[in-house]
């Protein structure tokens, strides 16, 4: 097994101390008391929480025009109201007083459209702009805290909403009814396995129909590569001939890397490897405790040049094509702009799927990151060593609770019907820690000082710039990404001296990359801009950018192709005579750590 050098652990800069060498000069009570009450509020400081809301308590009352404003809607919100239900206990198909947001899917069900149940919901719909109301457009009070504030009301109103109790959702009464109440029954059984699942820590109902190396991550492979961070794994050929350039794909370290290997249909990996391109693919380590003080240089010395090292090895002489994916895809970015600072060019391409480069637009994940939020964070990961999987979950489950919480507690629960599980699903629940030193280094670099984009960020005691990249890139964003979002993804434009194929896919995240074709509700737009021409902005390239209906995948295949050399006979699995021999079969044994 080859082992990355010790040096290749230092982390940004060796001199400086990390987050714990610091938590631990503290008074010896500040941890374990922050750990606790992380463990009271799922990792949410409550600190950054009182600060936004007396930013924003203090602002309104000292704004009498926003107070009289709101006194006015408040007044109109209850004419319109009082108005509305007379007329529609006579005439269900009246005017309503207030839109579903497009994409609030909980009161479109004709039940709904009933008395009294259009009432209870249009009640709720109009509290519910109100508040947004209440909370938005205090004069004087900061962006972040705004967005906190709204946030939160937000979740506490789509926690009593009339679609989460069976008294006021006719959908459930309606099958209370039909089934002799026998879904309330189903639903008691449903959220007494999903308690104990919970308590004895294991994934969720239906899960275990999902196992890597069975019917998941079973594109046939070797582990050519194993150090104490990654495992590297070379996919062997389906075709006769490949193009010579091989593919280095880069995945999140956040989950494991078999997103972009899910069930065959599903699997990009195995897409690739069919029209003839060599891959390989990074597996993370899942880290533990002892593993606290990796930095996130180690994830790029151990992890991205470590593979591109041994790829280089294997396939000698030929430029690669790099590949990342979210959080793998900004560590790649910022490889290639050492790498370019430096004179290294064994990059042909960069591609990046829903990879953000510059943080100050990024979505209301930032909810979660301020001062004192990450302060709070690194005394949590300080006792542990590492930022756990509960509390990572819970964030993102936070920005989708309509659908990831309280939509599937109606379903499971009330209803009494259990959401199938798919491969997708499966996935997202396999999910990995974060050591202590890469989170805070990650959180604070990156989305608090934003020191990428600001040409800050260091490597070897020099700062990096994404202007050094010139090589083509090709950037897959998303249209519902909460994570993402893609006009922050979009600014690769002018941040790199790159032509850059842009891609705008609809779905999520997770599902607008994993687009296999033959999905018919899949479409995308796509355009390359020259990086001589004028600049454009996201929604004039929105306007202008052709649109096509179906899968990228054909289309980024076809750019790696355009990139690529006329195919050749496959290269052999791993190169033994040069130190890396196949260890074992893909998927490894990283992938399999719990």
């Amino acid at each position: 097994m080859l082992q990355a050098p010790d040096d290749k652990r230092k982390g940004l800069d060796s001199t400086s101390p990390c987050p714990d060498d610091e938590a631990r000069s503290r008074p010896s009570l500040d941890q374990p008391l922050h750990a606790a009450l992380g463990r009271l509020t799922a990792g949410i400081s409550p600190v950054a929480l009182a600060q936004a809301y007396t930013d924003w308590a203090q602002h309104l009352l000292l704004s009498p025009d926003k107070q009289i404003e709101l006194v006015g809607k408040a007044a109109s919100k209850w004419a319109r109201y009082l108005e509305y239900c007379p007329r529609a206990c006579s005439d269900p198909h009246c005017e309503v007083c207030i839109e579903p947001l497009p994409q609030d899917k909980r009161f479109a069900g004709d039940p709904w459209q009933t008395w009294p149940y259009n009432a209870f919901y249009q009640g709720f719909l109009l509290t519910q702009q109100w508040w947004h109301n209440a909370t938005t457009g205090v004069p004087g009070v900061s962006k972040h805290h705004e967005e906190v504030v709204s946030f939160v009301a937000r979740q506490f109103l789509d926690m009593v909403s009339p679609a989460n109790f069976p008294a006021t959702n006719p959908e459930v009464l309606k099958a209370t009814l039909a089934s002799g109440g026998q879904n309330l029954v189903h639903g008691a059984v449903n959220f007494i396995e999903d308690w104990q699942r919970a308590v004895r820590g294991e994934r969720p109902a239906g899960a275990e129909d999902f196992e890597v190396g069975r019917n998941l991550a079973v594109t046939p492979g070797k582990v050519i590569f194993r150090n104490e961070l990654i495992e590297l794994i070379q996919y062997a050929p389906a075709t006769d001939k490949v193009h010579p350039e091989p593919v280095l794909i880069v995945p999140a370290w956040i989950m494991k890397y078999y997103i972009l290997d899910l069930s065959p249909e599903n699997s990009l990996v195995k897409y690739l490897v069919e029209k003839g391109h060599t891959v390989f693919m990074i597996s993370w380590k899942n880290p533990a405790a002892e593993d606290r003080d990796l930095g996130l240089e180690d994830y790029r010395r151990l992890g991205v040049m470590a593979a591109l090292d041994a790829v280089s090895v294997i396939i000698p002489e030929r430029r690669i094509h790099g590949a990342g994916y979210c959080l793998g895809g900004t560590l790649l970015s910022i490889a290639a702009a050492a790498m370019a600072r430096d004179g290294d060019d064994r990059l042909a391409t960069l591609t990046l799927f829903a990879a953000q480069t510059d943080f100050t637009e990024a979505g209301e994940l930032m909810l979660f990151i301020d001062e004192a939020q990450v302060s709070f964070l690194e005394d949590i990961m300080a006792e542990q060593g590492y930022l756990d999987t509960k509390q990572m979950a819970g964030a993102f489950q936070l920005l989708r609770s309509n659908d990831l919480i309280w939509s599937a507690m109606v379903q499971n629960y009330l209803m009494g019907d259990r959401r199938p599980m798919f491969d997708l699903m499966a996935w997202n629940a396999d999910a990995t820690r974060m050591p202590a030193r890469m989170h805070s280094e990650y959180l604070r670099q990156l989305f608090l000082d934003n020191d990428l984009a600001d040409e800050r960020y260091c490597i070897d005691g020099r700062p990096v710039s994404l202007r050094d990249i010139r090589i083509p890139i090709f950037a897959v964003s998303t249209l519902s990404d909460h994570v993402a979002p893609w006009r922050s993804v979009y600014k690769i434009h002018a941040q790199t001296n790159a032509d850059v194929t842009f891609v705008l896919s609809n779905g999520g995240h997770n599902a607008g990359i994993v687009s296999p074709p033959g999905n018919a509700k899949r479409y995308h737009q796509i355009a390359t801009h020259d990086d001589l021409a004028a600049y454009l902005d996201p929604d004039s390239w929105q306007t202008q950018a052709v649109h096509h209906d179906g899968s990228w995948w054909p289309c980024w295949q076809g750019w790696l192709a355009v990139h690529s050399g006329e195919p050749i006979k496959p290269p052999r699995l791993g190169a033994p005579r040069k130190g890396y021999r196949p260890l074992g079969d893909a998927p490894g044994a990283y992938v399999r750590e719990r």
